[in-house]
């Protein structure tokens, strides 16, 4: 099974519907939105995707009420501050990464066999126990980089992928 990953948007209209193009040319089952989509407006570039869509809080999040109304109107699900999903057999710990200590406990905790995360804007991969994935930004205002990630849940094997 393939899941789309991204994080950090920060309203970037124009790479949203580039993430989302490559989301349904790929043919994900899943995409996994680490936070930081910032405001409802971006709900709409997601209406065509072809995924289930799941969403973590991000610190930049704005009208959080209003957030959930325009993106359960397309079928999201805002999942909290953090969320524990099960997909393909997999464990899977979602959240946007603001505490490092928290992060770190996840990983070793041995718990999840991925954890996903974003809110450093860098797109990274951590291979071990537990696999870790940052996709990066989608927006590409801090690195200059406008990037997502693909993984592959039977393979338990991650891949940065430039918009």
């Amino acid at each position: 099974m393939k899941i789309g990953l991204m994080s950090d948007t920060h309203d970037r209209l124009d790479a949203i519907r580039k993430a989302v193009d490559l989301f349904n040319r790929t043919s994900v089952e899943y995409v996994l939105h680490a936070g930081d989509l910032v405001s409802p407006f971006t709900a709409r570039e997601f209406r065509g995707l072809r995924a289930k869509l799941y969403i973590v809080w991000g610190n930049n999040d704005g009208d959080k009420e209003l957030l959930r109304v325009k993106f359960g109107e397309i079928g999201a699900e805002l999942l909290g501050d953090f969320a524990v999903l099960e997909l393909a057999g997999r464990r899977m710990a979602l959240l946007h990464g603001t505490n490092e200590a928290l992060v770190d406990a996840l990983v070793k905790g041995g718990e999840f066999d991925v954890v996903v995360r974003g809110h450093t804007h860098e797109a990274k991969i951590v291979e071990g126990q537990t696999l870790i994935v940052n996709p990066g930004e989608v927006c590409g205002y801090l690195s200059g980089r406008q990037t997502i990630a693909l993984l592959d849940l039977a393979a338990l094997r991650s891949e940065i992928v430039e918009l």
